[in-house]
């Protein structure tokens, strides 16, 4: 994946200048409908995470990946966005945001995860998966050459895998599954006389409701993925930025999906708390 970031960014810097000034690589200047494309990648760390699985009155271990699960390094973070903009009005968006932490490390306690007893002195292998698509929809309110405002609605594919595994290859539980989470989303940006910008872009939501998390039974749940950006275009439609992003959400409650797979949890209470910090570079071509 890193290789095609730089083929794609070197291929960008050495495309552009052969174009003429003003003139967008991708996108002709009267058409109604303009295609873009961003690219990231830096780094994050996590601020804050905690996970459990099955009730703490029955042996269940609230687990707190920074300080027990080697989660207190960076990571390597990537980013990618493609979409059109209908009209100066209407703004379609589809991204995808990897984001995989794996760590090894020795449990100094025992350690029950999902009725799954991982003893003192074991070492272990910790997966946390968290990678999602998320497809938004946004409404200029405001569109000029100095400010831009917009708001509109999301929805994001998440696609969890949590692994708890003895190196030894003795004991390990898995939890993972694929599910809706609807948000809100609001976008700002000012352009400076000299070309450089600033941008604020939020996507968030929190529900309690099984109406709203797309299940049967009442599960809280929180996201907010914002960040703040700065910007400056280089010619022919292509930016170059960096990025600075807050990314966390909450899920807590009794599920009622337990053990339908082999690789779903048995305990059907659960408690994950994420809040991570990441700062990248990217390229934008529109």
């Amino acid at each position: 994946m890193k290789k095609v970031i730089a083929v794609f960014i070197v291929a960008a810097i050495a495309i552009f200048p052969m174009a003429a000034d003003n003139i967008s690589l991708i996108n002709k200047e009267d058409s109604p409908v303009k295609i873009y494309f961003e690219v990231e990648t830096g780094l994050f760390g996590v601020l804050n995470h905690t996970y459990q699985s099955g009730r703490t009155d029955e042996g269940a271990y609230n687990f707190d990946f920074v300080n027990e699960g080697g989660q207190d390094i960076l990571f390597p973070f990537e980013r990618y966005v493609t979409g059109m903009v209908i009209k100066n009005k209407h703004k379609i968006g589809l991204l995808y945001q990897p984001l995989t932490a794996v760590t090894n490390v020795t449990f100094r306690d025992d350690v029950m995860i999902d009725s799954v007893i991982f003893t003192e002195g074991t070492p272990m292998e910790i997966k946390y998966g968290f990678p999602f698509y998320r497809f938004t929809y946004s409404y200029f309110f405001v569109n000029n050459e100095k400010l831009q405002l917009a708001g509109g609605i999301a929805l994001q594919a998440r696609n969890a895998s949590i692994v708890f595994k003895e190196v030894s290859g003795e004991q390990m539980t898995v939890s993972q599954n694929v599910g809706p989470v609807p948000a809100f989303q609001v976008y700002g940006r000012y352009n400076f006389n000299s070309g450089l910008y600033l941008t604020l872009d939020a996507t968030g939501l929190y529900a309690s409701s099984a109406i709203i998390n797309g299940a049967s039974f009442s599960f809280e749940g929180s996201i907010l993925d914002a960040s703040l950006r700065a910007g400056y275009p280089l010619r022919n439609g292509v930016d170059v930025f960096a990025n600075l992003r807050f990314l966390g959400g909450t899920a807590k409650g009794e599920s009622e999906y337990t053990e339908r797979t082999w690789s779903e949890p048995r305990e059907a209470y659960t408690s994950n708390v994420l809040s991570t910090m990441s700062f990248t570079l990217g390229l934008s071509i529109y």
